[in-house]
C-alpha cells in the first residue's frame, strides 16, 4: 500500500479524521481489506451517515472488503444504532458504520463491530488494522472476490426498537424532534409512523454540511432550537439527536434541559418494571441519584468506568439489562448490548405515559442535585496534578476506578485524564448549587495552578 496513513486517525474507539486530508478513499480501501482479514469475516454490513464524503468512502471500503473475500451488505444511509441492529439481527460477522458522529462536516470516520455488534476498540483489534496499514502490509486478495448487495433495513429496525415498549401505552404526545440534519431525519419517521404521536420536525433534511447548528446536542447551545419549538408549539416533550443518531437528549414541557444522568435514571426505572431485581449499569460520572433510584426500585446498581467498549464488556460479563452514561449513550442487553438513542427515547415516552403527569413533575423527585458538567483543562504533568488533588482532599473517600473520584457526604468530584490529549476532565456534583459551585471553582483553581 503506497498511500500515506496518518496514525492519528485511529482513536480509542473508532477511526476519525478530516476528509480527504487525513482519511481518504485509499485508506478506506486498505481498512476494508484489513478489517475482513482480521475477523476472517464472510459477510458484513456497512452503513453510512449523510456526509457528502460517505458514499466514496463506502465504495472504497466495500471494494477492499470484497477483495478480502467478504460479501458486503450495503444498508445505505442509516443511524449507527441501525448498523448495530443489522449486524446482530441478520447474524453477520461484523459491521462498519461510516460516520464522524457529531463532528463538523469536513470530518468522517468509521465505527467497527464484530459479530453480535461487539464493539472493536484500539485494544481489541483496531491497533492491528492501524499497524498493518502503517507497514503497507495489506493481506492478500481472496481467491473468491465477495459481492456487494443492498438491503433496506429501517422498517425492521423500527419494529425492533418498538419491541422494547408496549406501543399501545404510549400516549399521543406532541413531540418536537431536532434531527440536526443528521440520520434521525431518516430513522424517526420509520419509528413514529407506528405511534400516535404528533411530531414537530426540526431539520429532518439530511445535510452533512449541518446548515442550522452542529449535530452535537450535548452542547447546551445546540439545544436552543428544540427548546424554542417546545415552548412555541406547547409540546409535551422535546428531543434532539446527534449526527449519527445513536445519542439523544430530552427537554421537558417547559423547554428545560434534562441531562443524561436523569435519562439514565428514567430508563432504569422503566427497565426495572419489566425486569424486577435486575442489574443496571451507570458510569461513574452519573449523578448519585442514579444508583440510589436503582436500589430503591429493587435493582442492583453496577458502577462502571466511562467508555462504550468497557461498558458493553461489563454488561455481557454480568448480564446487565440496561446501562446508561451521562453523555447520552444508553445500552440494552436485548439490543446485543449496543447503544440506541431511539430505544431510550421510546422507554422514556412509555414511562411518561404511565406517569400521567407533565415531564417536569416526573423528573422533579429524580433530579435533585447540581452538576458542573464536564470541564476540560490542559495540564502538563497529569500524574502530579492528580496526586496534588488527592493530597488536598485526603480526608475524603477516594477511589481510582477511572481517574480519581473524591467523595464527601454532600458532594463528590471525578477527575480523569483524556485518552488522546493532555487534558484533565473534571465533573463535580453537590447536594446544593452553592456546594457544587464552591468545590468546582476550588478544584479548577488547583488543576489550573
Amino acid at each position: 500500500m503506497q498511500t500515506r496513513v496518518d496514525p492519528g486517525i485511529f482513536k480509542s474507539y473508532d477511526v476519525r479524521g478530516i476528509y480527504p486530508a487525513d482519511l481518504n478513499d485509499d485508506v478506506a480501501y486498505g481498512i476494508g481489506r484489513c478489517f475482513v482479514s482480521m475477523l476472517g469475516a464472510k459477510h458484513i454490513a456497512v452503513g453510512r451517515d449523510m456526509r457528502p464524503s460517505g458514499e466514496k468512502l463506502f465504495e472504497a471500503f466495500a471494494r477492499g472488503a470484497a477483495e478480502a473475500g467478504a460479501d458486503v451488505l450495503d444498508i445505505g444511509m442509516v443511524s449507527t444504532d441501525a448498523l448495530y441492529f443489522a449486524v446482530g439481527k441478520y447474524g453477520l460477522d461484523g459491521g462498519v458504520m461510516i460516520t464522524a458522529s457529531h463532528n463538523p462536516s469536513q470530518y468522517n470516520g468509521m465505527k467497527f463491530t464484530r459479530a453480535q455488534a461487539q464493539a472493536i476498540s484500539l485494544d481489541t483489534g483496531l491497533s492491528e488494522i492501524r499497524d498493518r496499514l502503517l507497514a503497507g502490509n495489506l493481506p492478500p486478495k481472496a481467491e473468491r472476490i465477495g459481492t456487494v448487495t443492498s438491503r433496506t433495513i429501517l422498517d425492521d429496525f423500527a419494529e425492533h426498537c418498538l419491541s422494547f415498549v408496549d406501543r399501545s401505552k404510549i400516549k399521543p404526545f406532541k413531540v418536537a424532534i431536532d434531527a440536526g440534519n443528521g440520520m434521525a431525519g431518516e430513522t424517526v419517521p420509520h419509528v413514529f409512523k407506528r405511534l400516535g404521536c404528533d411530531v414537530i420536525p426540526l431539520y429532518f433534511e439530511l445535510d452533512g454540511s449541518f446548515p442550522n447548528h452542529p449535530a452535537s446536542p450535548i452542547e447546551p447551545e445546540n439545544m436552543a432550537d428544540v427548546q424554542a419549538a417546545v415552548r412555541k408549539h406547547h409540546c409535551d416533550v422535546g428531543v434532539a439527536f446527534d449526527g449519527d443518531a445513536d445519542r439523544m437528549f430530552i427537554v421537558d414541557e417547559k423547554g428545560d434541559l434534562i441531562d443524561g444522568s436523569t435519562v439514565t435514571a428514567l430508563v432504569a426505572l422503566n427497565t426495572l418494571k419489566k425486569y424486577p431485581g435486575s442489574r443496571i449499569l451507570f458510569n461513574l460520572i452519573c449523578s448519585r441519584s442514579v444508583p440510589e433510584l436503582i436500589a430503591k426500585a429493587g435493582g442492583t446498581p453496577i458502577r462502571s468506568k466511562v467508555g462504550h467498549s468497557i461498558i458493553k464488556a461489563v454488561m455481557r460479563e454480568q448480564d446487565v439489562v440496561f446501562g446508561g452514561e451521562h453523555s447520552g449513550h444508553f445500552y440494552f442487553r436485548d439490543n446485543w448490548y449496543a447503544d440506541s438513542g431511539m430505544i431510550a427515547l421510546l422507554q422514556c415516552l412509555e414511562l411518561f405515559s404511565e406517569a400521567g403527569k407533565p415531564v417536569s413533575e416526573v423528573i422533579a423527585p429524580i433530579d435533585t442535585r447540581f452538576r458542573s458538567g464536564e470541564i476540560n483543562s490542559e495540564v502538563k504533568d497529569i500524574a502530579a496534578k492528580l496526586q496534588e488533588l488527592q493530597d488536598r482532599y485526603k480526608d475524603a473517600t477516594i477511589d481510582h476506578l477511572d481517574g480519581v473520584t473524591i467523595s464527601y457526604p454532600d458532594w463528590w468530584m471525578n477527575v480523569r485524564p483524556s485518552n488522546t490529549e493532555p487534558l484533565l476532565r473534571l465533573n463535580v456534583e453537590g447536594d446544593t448549587k452553592e456546594t457544587m459551585e464552591r468545590h468546582r471553582d476550588e478544584a479548577l483553581a488547583l488543576i489550573r495552578s
